[in-house]
């Protein structure tokens, strides 16, 4: 008797494989296997009807439509075949709703006719898996259909959303229900850096000398009070610079060069007392053992590595039996577990580091998601780092090594601590004070507990103090102690710390956005998506990133509200508990209901956005940051002409930009014939310039280049900018025609420009493309396809309309788009608007369309000599159109009648199953 095993990848196919006999074949199925189709995958017949715009039916029950990934229809044959010599199947994936998600999808393709069993572990051990064997159970719809109202959640989102950024930032930009909030935050707090005043104050540091006679020792101190008035630190200013209102009460003095060192003099020659010291012993508990939130925040702290290497790392750990599951909001421990650690600490450190009862740990957090453990060693015993190392590379050693020391810590004693402070007094005549106070401090750990194994890293404090804590002699009340160094210093406040990883992780889970599984794939986003760079571990938000969040936050404020977002997930997981129906939520999500109205509403009623102010920050002075479609620059009208410009550099982040590093770029921008640097290839220099016929790349010769050679030129698209064009886009215009590839037949498929702008050309076949842009991105799927298309010009037939667009309010005449000689436009009948640079053929919408009529109308009413009507129509035309489409409205009716007879049902249910899930299923 076969039993076929699937789980979800190779590494963890292996590992299950060696603890199961030979009856069992383990496969992986390579995580999902299907996914929603992208809307131009669907059928033909679909597109046209209500699975069109999300590959989501949002007209009945958001009935999603799924197809197996080209990728992965080899495998899904494998599968099948695996499967024919099987006589029972065991679906093995994660035990969370993304795990059960693709249990399900598998359940779906496969269709298997033998029994099907649900098997779940949260790790990869003998014992594990046995137990899990004896222990199956049914998929659980709730987590399917919490996770499928996730995935649709963010179809919905992303898609109505992202259009908007197209149109009025730039394109290839997307909006995400977590990673729009992510990004968010990242930029309110460049805002607060870019608002922040520095404050400047003065203090002294002191180094003394005191202690029993035979045990003189050296300390540091530092000046707290003048005249019983406290001196200034940084935590007493806020923000805009100025002391904060309870500094300002205690009458803080703030000390300035001249007076701290006329204190710091005076103080040599004073003698120092003692007058009070004050001892107070402590305890510090150890932290719990890890959820997946704290160990990226703890993996970017101590060993300096992104979420996203965190999870990865961990993901190998634990699929090769090494540690438990990696995805938990649990600090829960086994009982198994607590034993095993109780048991390693007593044997390695001895039973006083062990307490009398084992710790249990709470985590009060928003909406913790499944009951997994925490994440600890594998097994019922742990391996200790000395005997894993040699089976490890060394970043998966040094994440088990945290990973066992945390485990071992937060079942140890408490650590006890004896914290000393002593207050010292100095009588002087300087800066017109008389009196000097000073403050030294000091920890002494009295027994170690759990940090003889472990103690948390913490983010950057804004507020610490360098001298922090010593160790300090024995001092009583009444000693004198000798001034051997005193020192005036100056301090700068600082501004609130950039987000790293960790304190963003951190964030995000205090705010109940996201799911701590979901975190490092939102990070990874957003600095894939151009929001987000990187100096160190500290994210800078791009100005994208401001224009982006600038929209949102105007056109669009619950949907990056942070509390919103945080009951989006409440949603999400009342459905995962059954406590909500996801049909229910998501149509309230999207059509509304009567406590809010839903997104489509609220993005169809955007109402009119000028992307110019949206794009533009004002720095002072006459001079603007206008945020380009090839990156930002600055700019300044200076009399009559174009303003001056030039681009900002990669490494001048946005609180940077001040008005003096904005007039010094305006300066080097005024250069003619900047040199962009030398051709990776060639090795000589690329040059922009402005030529007669406009701005131009030269590529400059060699001294010993032959009489009468010619320089490559190239010139700029419109799109581009004299001031901004980078080395990148040089080298890609000097280049040009470029080979987008060869076709079956091997022949060449070039995109280049010329007399009527860009086109591809394959042997003597062209056509023209919508921009310059695309000669730079075009691929050649999308270039044969175009190519296929019959001409749009010369002896060719006209082309019909690409889309419809409604009725304009003001002609009240049907709209449409074309594809005209000079690009796109919109018309209706009477009047054409060409679409602007930040509008597409695919965005376009019906009211957007009657905006490019409206301003065409107010151009041609103030220039009344330009005014050029849409030449007429022949009546026969309209006849035959009017005939074609009829037609084709029949034809359209009878193939959506027979789509949508391909809905498949589920027949997998929990015992209590709430409904029967209804999916439209791709193959």
């Amino acid at each position: 008797m076969t039993k076929l095993v699937i789980v979800e990848s190779p590494a963890k196919a292996r590992t299950i494989g060696a603890y199961l006999g030979p009856e069992y074949v383990v496969e992986a199925s390579i995580g999902h296997i299907r996914d929603l189709a992208e809307p131009r995958d669907l059928p033909a017949d679909m597109k046209k009807g209500p699975y069109g715009k999300f590959a989501v039916n949002t007209e009945d029950g958001f009935d999603p439509y799924y197809i197996v990934d080209s990728g992965k229809k080899k495998k899904v044959s494998e599968l099948k075949a695996a499967m024919k010599d099987a006589d029972e199947l065991y679906l093995a994936t994660d035990e969370d709703r993304e795990g059960e998600a693709i249990a399900w999808h598998l359940l779906q393709v496969l269709k298997p006719k033998i029994p099907v069993k649900r098997m779940v572990f949260h790790e990869i051990t003998r014992e594990a898996i046995d137990r899990a064997l004896e222990n199956t159970r049914e998929i659980d719809t709730q987590l399917v259909d919490a996770q499928e109202s996730r995935r649709i959640l963010d179809r919905l989102y992303g898609y109505e959303v992202s259009p908007v950024l197209w149109r009025k930032v730039n394109q290839g930009l997307s909006a995400g229900r977590v990673q729009s909030v992510a990004t968010r935050l990242v930029v309110q707090r460049e805002r607060e850096r870019m608002a922040f005043v520095t404050a400047s104050y003065w203090g002294v540091r002191v180094k003394l000398s005191g202690g029993d006679e035979g045990a003189v020792e050296t300390f540091k101190a530092r000046l707290s009070s003048l005249d019983s008035r406290p001196v200034a630190q940084g935590r007493d200013f806020g923000d805009d610079g100025r002391l904060v209102s309870s500094a300002a009460r205690k009458d803080v003095v703030v000390l300035d060069e001249e007076a701290a060192t006329a204190v710091a003099e005076a103080m040599k020659a004073a003698p120092v007392g003692v007058t009070g010291v004050e001892s107070k012993p402590s305890k510090r508990r150890p932290s719990p053992p890890f959820t997946t939130s704290t160990l990226q925040q703890e993996a970017s702290r101590k060993l300096g590595v992104n979420s996203r290497e965190a999870m990865s790392t961990a993901q190998q750990l634990y699929e090769n039996g090494f540690i438990t599951y990696m995805r938990t909001d649990s600090v829960d421990l086994s009982k198994e577990a607590i034993a095993a650690a109780r048991s390693q600490v007593k044997e390695r450190y001895g039973a006083e580091y062990v307490p009398d009862k084992p710790r249990f740990y709470s985590k009060k957090a928003k909406g913790a998601q499944e009951a997994h453990e925490a994440i600890r060693p594998a097994g019922d015993t742990f391996r200790t780092p000395e005997q894993v190392r040699s089976s490890l590379n060394p970043a998966q050693f040094k994440m088990y090594e945290l990973i066992w020391k945390r485990t071992l810590a937060s079942q140890m004693a408490d650590a006890n601590l004896l914290t000393v402070s002593v207050q010292m007094a100095s009588t002087i005549d300087s800066a017109g004070f008389s009196r000097a106070g000073l403050t030294a401090s000091g920890t002494v750990v009295t027994f170690p507990g759990f940090l003889a194994v472990y103690e948390e890293g913490r983010d950057k404090s804004r507020h610490e103090e360098k001298d922090g804590e010593s160790r300090l002699p024995d001092l009583h009340e009444g000693d004198v102690v000798d001034v051997l160094e005193s020192i005036a210093e100056g301090h700068e406040t600082n501004p609130p710390p950039r987000y790293t990883d960790a304190s963003l992780v951190q964030k995000l889970e205090e705010l109940g956005i996201g799911r701590p599984s979901t975190y490092a794939s939102t990070i990874s986003v957003i600095n894939d998506r151009g929001y987000v760079e990187r100096r160190g571990q500290a994210m800078i938000p791009t100005w994208t990133a401001f224009s982006v969040v600038r929209l949102l936050e105007e056109n669009l404020p619950g949907y990056v509200d942070y509390d919103f977002t945080a009951q989006m997930e409440g949603e999400l997981d009342s459905i995962a508990r059954g406590d909500a129906d996801r049909v229910a939520y998501l149509k309230s999500f999207y059509f509304g209901d009567d406590d809010r109205r839903g997104l489509l509403h609220d993005v169809e009623n955007l109402g009119e956005i000028d992307a110019r102010a949206l794009n533009t920050v004002p720095i002072g002075d006459g001079i603007e940051l206008r945020v380009g479609r090839f990156g930002p620059y600055v700019q300044k009208q200076e009399g009559e002409g174009d303003p001056i410009r030039a681009s900002i550099p990669e490494d001048v982040a946005p609180d940077e930009l001040t008005i003096e590093k904005a007039r010094e770029l305006l300066e080097q921008g005024r250069e003619d014939g900047r040199v962009l640097g030398v051709h990776p290839e060639t090795g000589l220099e690329l040059t922009a310039k402005n030529g007669r016929f406009g701005p131009y790349i030269l590529e400059e010769l060699p001294a010993d280049a032959p009489k009468g050679a010619k320089p490559r030129t190239a010139s700029l698209f419109k799109s581009m900018n004299l001031a901004t064009v980078t080395l990148d886009q040089a080298v890609q215009l000097i280049e040009l025609p470029r080979v987008v590839g060869k076709d079956a037949e091997g022949i060449e498929v070039l995109a280049t420009t010329g007399r009527y702008g860009p086109y591809i050309k394959k042997g003597s076949e062209s056509r023209s493309l919508e921009n310059d842009d695309q000669i730079l991105t075009i691929t050649l799927e999308e270039a044969e396809k175009l190519l296929a298309q019959p001409k749009s010009r010369g002896r060719a037939a006209a082309a019909g309309p690409l889309k419809e667009l409604g009725e304009d309010p003001v002609s009240k005449q049907p709209v449409v788009l074309k594809n005209g000689r000079f690009g796109p436009y919109v018309t209706d009948g009477e009047l054409n608007a060409s679409l602007r640079v930040a509008d597409s053929i695919e965005t376009i919408t019906n009211e957007r369309a009657y905006e490019l009529l409206e301003l065409r109308r107010e151009y041609l009413k103030n220039n009344p000599k330009k005014s050029r009507k849409a030449p007429a129509k022949k009546s026969t035309a309209k006849s035959t159109k009017s005939t074609t489409r009829k037609s084709a409205a029949a034809k359209k009716s009878t193939t959506t009648k027979k789509s949508t007879t391909t809905a498949k049902t589920s027949t997998v249910k929990k015992p209590a199953a709430k409904r029967t899930t209804t999916k439209k299923a791709g193959s």
